[in-house]
């Protein structure tokens, strides 16, 4: 397998990575157990969770993620596990922390609060990658770098990431960790994927430049790239069940990604997947971890059958033809996902 380095730290990642928002939700813990279990014995070693999960987020659901990876750690040896987990953030757009009472912010005060309550959930003393879910457009970067900086010195985590950010915030407060000699962000978890190719645009010079890796998730554009809702537009997805929500903010979310140019560029995909003999899931992953400056693009489940078509995609490398073929999509259905 074609193990790679985040950014400039020594975790060595498989190309794929277990993400696990659906645990505890969607998925209960025997069938997590059953999906993590997959994922090992095919070699994966990078395992991505976060304080807030599973999705979308609710109060009475809140660390249950976390619980249940935890308890499954214990089953394995920890040195072999690669575990990143995040700090929630400030609520930012349709992402409203629905924990300590919705009042949260990339500060010390929340920082601690968050590592030790991460800790304690997924039965550990260190986290290898701590990243910032969502970043905070108030509290001084300062302040959030030298509280992450501390966390490591403490040797409560390894390395630091950041998430759903920006060019401008990620290589800001890496300015600030050289200034003043903190840890820096090593890798960034960005949306990206056949239907959001917007990471493109600029995010990656500065990836490139400064040695920061992308953990790509979404990959299958919340499922998607899977086709099922081009074959059954009442099929029982994520998206059918957010468009149903009563809160405003997740049904223009489900909009973003379920719409008719999202539809239309899926259907071009699955005809080449289909050309390749391939599951319209396998192209999608496929085309997302091939780019240099991706470490590990993460993928997830309710189910372990839907893990086949993912895992499928570890050693497919596509041809410089059928990346062609993607571009050509994609020139001729501009940003579908807005």
């Amino acid at each position: 397998m074609d193990f790679r380095y985040i950014g400039r730290t020594g975790l060595r990642v498989s190309p794929i990575c277990l993400g696990t928002m659906t645990f505890g939700g969607v998925a209960d813990k025997k069938e997590s157990f059953a999906i993590l279990d997959k994922a090992y014995e095919a070699g994966i070693n990078f395992y991505d969770t976060a304080e807030v999960y599973p999705v979308p987020p609710m109060r009475e659901t809140v660390g249950r993620t976390e619980e249940i990876v935890g308890e499954w750690l214990q089953t394995k040896d920890r040195d072999t596990v690669i575990l990143a987990t995040k700090v929630t953030g400030a609520a930012s757009g349709w992402f409203v922390p629905p924990v300590r009472a919705g009042l949260t912010a990339i500060d010390a005060h929340h920082i601690n609060k968050a590592i030790e309550g991460s800790l304690r959930r997924l039965k550990t003393d260190y986290i290898d990658l701590y990243q910032m879910h969502w970043p905070d457009t108030v509290v001084p970067r300062e302040e959030s770098m030298a509280a992450f900086d501390h966390l490591v010195r403490s040797g409560k985590v390894r390395y630091l990431g950041t998430s759903n950010d920006t060019a401008y915030g990620t290589t800001k407060s890496n300015m600030i960790c050289r200034q003043y000699g903190y840890k820096r962000f090593e890798s960034i978890q960005n949306n990206f994927s056949l239907l959001n190719r917007r990471f493109q645009d600029e995010m990656v010079v500065m990836c490139r430049e400064e040695k920061i890796s992308l953990l790509a998730y979404s990959p299958m554009a919340g499922g998607v790239l899977s086709g099922k809702y081009n074959r059954d537009p009442e099929t029982l997805g994520r998206f059918t069940r957010y468009i149903a929500s009563p809160e405003k903010r997740i049904r223009n979310m489900a909009g973003r990604f379920l719409n008719n140019k999202t539809l239309a560029a899926t259907a071009r995909y699955m005809d080449i997947a289909s050309g390749l003999g391939i599951a319209p899931a396998t192209l999608a992953i496929a085309w997302s971890k091939q780019f240099d400056y991706v470490a590990s693009t993460i993928v997830g489940a309710t189910n372990c059958d839907q893990l086949d078509d993912s895992l499928a995609a570890l050693e497919l490398t596509l041809t410089p033809e059928t990346l062609i073929l993607c571009d050509q999509v994609h020139a001729d259905l501009l940003y579908p996902m807005g």
